[in-house]
């Protein structure tokens, strides 16, 4: 099976499901709201406990929401998140967050943006010093990993969502798949798969071997997230197209197939999610800027190949974050954008 040839990739849906749930008509959400309660998975106690604690931005920025997105790396025969789950989702030291993106939805519900943190970024996990950062959720699971993006971001995270590979596959087949540029041929050595340039239009299985691959890529994993992101936003296009919008059927069976895959935080109830959809009812997909975090470099630690973060990069980014001013920075800082056509 592919899991276990390590194709372990995931992307969240979540983001699409605001997105489609906010299309709706306000008795159409009420019913999908009802319908789909029953499918989302939670995982307790995420924020109990966690310590010194970014405090919520003043004024306007107040009314921002941070979401923390994980793809997890377990390799396993049966789904590991949301309702169709067989195993748990985290097993101390089974699997690391493969996919790591922070979220946030502006104020005023006009705009959102998607920031992928490296996995490979070396940073201090509190209580366990220097390490990747991907390790916090196989030391010790989805707080340890909230609290390890809060202090390295100084934001406050507002909920969290977590997907397994099963998850980001189905709603690739559940849109009738989706098409990629490929600008140049590339190998990936692991898989023995041979991208050709051109387009390519991906069923679930496919999609999970594209958005995995970094051998053969000339930026290596850092590429690999630009193709995540890539993806993610194709995906969102697909999801979002007049044809989803209008018709209920289609509407839901894609919805249930979000919800079936996803597991969040028990304290983001169904009645919550549904009214940030409603606030997000004017958002369209060309709405949303996809980045990654500013990058010094790559180096070692020991026999670790690691990511190297741009301290000061960060620190003026995530600041834009807090304030709700990620559009105008990013228009300052386009080289941090993910382009429309990624390696």
């Amino acid at each position: 099976m592919a899991a276990r040839r390590g194709v372990r990739r995931a992307l969240v849906g979540l983001l699409v499901c605001a997105a489609l749930l906010g299309a709706a008509a306000g008795a159409g959400v009420l019913w999908l709201q009802h319908r789909l309660t029953g499918n989302i998975d939670r995982v307790d106690a995420v924020f109990t406990g966690l310590q010194h604690r970014p405090s919520r931005p003043a004024g306007p920025a107040r009314r921002a929401v941070n979401i923390l997105l994980l793809g997890t790396d377990r390799r396993s025969e049966v789904p590991t998140t949301g309702s169709l789950a067989r195993a748990p989702a985290w097993l101390p030291g089974e699997q690391r967050s493969d996919t790591i993106m922070v979220v946030h939805i502006d104020a005023d519900r006009r705009g959102a943006s998607v920031i992928s943190i490296p996995r490979d970024s070396w940073v201090q996990v509190p209580g366990y010093g220097s390490a990747k950062i991907n390790a916090a959720f196989s030391f010790a699971g989805p707080s340890l990993a909230v609290a390890t993006v809060e202090q390295l971001t100084g934001l406050r995270i507002d909920h969290l969502a977590i997907v397994d590979w099963s998850g980001f596959a189905d709603l690739t087949d559940a849109v009738g798949g989706v098409t990629v540029t490929v600008p140049s041929t590339v190998t990936d050595s692991a898989r023995g798969i041979t991208w050709t340039e051109g387009t390519h239009t991906l069923d679930g299985e496919q999609a999970l071997a594209y958005v995995g691959e970094r051998y053969g890529l000339p930026g290596g994993d850092l590429d690999r997230v630009r193709r995540q992101q890539n993806f993610l936003r194709l995906l969102m296009e697909s999801s979002l197209h007049q044809e989803m919008q209008v018709d209920p059927k289609m509407l839901y069976d894609f919805l249930d197939t979000v919800t079936r895959h996803l597991t969040v935080d028990s304290g983001w109830s169904t009645d919550d999610m549904a009214k940030l959809a409603l606030s997000m009812h004017s958002l369209r997909s060309a709405d949303i800027r996809y980045l990654t975090a500013p990058v010094a470099g790559l180096g070692w630690a020991g026999d670790q190949s690691i990511v190297r973060l741009d301290h000061r990069g960060n620190a003026r980014l995530w600041a834009a974050v807090r304030d709700d001013r990620v559009a105008p920075w990013v228009d300052r800082h386009p080289a941090l954008e993910t382009p429309p056509v990624v390696n």
